[in-house]
């Protein structure tokens, strides 16, 4: 699959800002700063369609982004953010559970982990929560440049226990400064999009 187009269709933090549940959506999680603003502009050949920033915690909204027409990506906030105030993170579990619990067109939640770290429990969370709605399967090892390839299918294989992931489902090591694991990532993407 090629993303040729995208743009961002609405910012979101509650069901009524949604735009209409009328089409696929892939949905991409994790803790904040794990590099998903990075890798969604690579993924669509854009350098700022997502904010980019050394502060994390920034994303605090559902961001859909309308892609080739077709589909959506929608951008979850970042959890797990230390400095964020606690009524911040309770809306942020209200959001989040509101938005996985009834959407009808949403395919799959790409959750990202640092492959340097082993999950947190912030992450083994979210993993149990896209599992209980039938999201998971996909997860994406982000920083595969940071350690030697000797260092990455160990940590790979700790992703795998830490989270519980069962044989058929996918880590892709990805790295948005070299630029590797995206193809794979976009061909798992396109086959979620024709199963439909």
């Amino acid at each position: 699959m090629r993303i040729k187009s995208s743009e961002l269709m609405a910012v979101a933090v509650k069901k009524s800002q949604y735009p209409p549940d009328d089409m696929a959506e892939i949905a991409f999680a994790g803790r904040s700063n794990v590099g998903k603003s990075s890798l969604l502009n690579l993924l669509t050949g854009r350098k700022s369609l997502a904010r980019v920033s050394g502060n994390p915690g920034k994303t605090r909204t559902l961001n859909f982004y309308l892609i080739n027409g077709e589909f959506r990506i929608v951008d979850l906030p970042g959890y797990g953010y230390a400095k964020a105030a606690k009524t911040v993170t309770e809306n942020w579990g209200e959001m989040i559970e509101g938005y996985l619990k009834g959407r009808q067109g949403l395919k799959r939640v790409a959750l990202l982990v640092d492959i340097r770290h082993r999950p947190s429990a912030q992450d083994v969370q979210m993993h149990d929560w896209l599992r209980h709605y039938g999201l998971d399967g996909l997860t994406v090892a982000t920083k595969a440049d940071k350690i030697p390839r000797s260092e990455a299918a160990r940590n790979i294989k700790t992703i795998r226990e830490v989270l519980g992931l069962g044989p058929d489902e996918k880590v892709i090591p990805v790295s948005t400064l070299k630029k590797t694991g995206v193809d794979e990532l976009l061909g798992e993407m396109g086959m979620l999009l024709e199963g439909d």
